[in-house]
């Protein structure tokens, strides 16, 4: 009887122990199954392509960005590549990451977000130290913006220096795309018709520069927010329509009040999906 009392005491304190234990993140496959770091590794060793999806201010999401590409290096030989990094600045990026200038000369002269340095340089001295390069993928902003206000037009008006920091023209663009007719609806009567054109121009051009960057035998590695990539749209659109061989791993995250399952909501969102607590602390307030 002492035994069996002995024994359900420590049951309790076990399952009160559990309670109490705070996990930072689960990653979850497409259909909402648990899986492991592990299987990520494992398909993106296979994968000519990654997608890594973020939540921009999100920490967990970005140490694993680090500790994916990290672990990634040491098995291939990778390309890098940012959304968060303008192709207009990719000489001086390429003058970084070959030791011409330093980091400080790199930050003064460069369009970068406000998280940068916490999120998005430890990335960039991968590169770095390997000696792979980095790619800036990402149409400049002030183009992005000029396509917000007047649609795809106003790129055939622009110079010839201009036209090289965006995809080539016409821009393959798909407005029935879900992400698209999903960005309009969720303004409502605040609605602009060149809103997902500006998305599209931004997609376009990233993938545009993964395809050109890419290189045989190796695996391009790319970060971006994950509305470019989620459901297999966006960006993984453009590069499935310019070659369907390719095999391209989707990585996506979803902030939830609790982790133990998937919501429901965001099952398909990607090949792996990683759940954080909503409660997550975040890296920066705006970018």
């Amino acid at each position: 009887m002492q035994k069996i009392i002995i024994v359900a005491l420590f049951l309790v304190f076990s399952m009160h122990l559990t309670a109490q234990e705070k996990k930072a993140f689960k990653i979850f496959n497409a259909k909402g199954h648990k899986t492991s770091y592990k299987k990520i590794l494992k398909k993106a060793l296979k994968a000519d392509i990654v997608l890594f999806g973020e939540y921009h201010d999100n920490p967990i999401i970005h140490w694993l960005q680090y500790e994916l590409t990290m672990d990634l290096a040491k098995e291939k030989t990778l390309t890098l590549g940012a959304e968060m990094v303008k192709t207009e600045d990719q000489q001086h990026l390429n003058n970084y990451l070959k030791g011409e200038i330093t980091f400080r000369t790199l930050d003064s002269i460069f369009t970068k977000w406000n998280n940068f340095v916490t999120d998005y340089k430890p990335l960039v001295d991968i590169a770095k130290k390997k000696n792979f390069e980095f790619i800036a993928t990402n149409v400049p902003r002030r183009i992005s913006r000029l396509v917000f206000k007047g649609g795809f037009k106003v790129l055939d008006t622009m110079s010839d220096t201009d036209k090289q920091w965006f995809s080539p023209l016409p821009i393959d663009y798909d407005e029935t795309l879900p992400g698209y007719v999903k960005m309009k609806t969720m303004l409502g009567k605040h609605a602009l018709v060149n809103l997902p054109k500006a998305q599209a121009l931004k997609d376009a051009t990233m993938a545009f520069n993964i395809l050109k960057n890419k290189k045989e035998n190796q695996i391009f590695v790319h970060y971006n927010g994950c509305y470019h990539s989620d459901y297999k749209e966006g960006i993984y659109w453009h590069l499935k329509k310019s070659n369907p061989d390719l095999n391209i791993l989707t990585i996506s995250a979803s902030e939830q009040t609790t982790i133990e399952a998937l919501d429901a909501d965001v099952l398909g969102k990607a090949d792996f999906i990683i759940a954080v607590p909503d409660s997550m602390t975040k890296t920066y307030i705006g970018y």
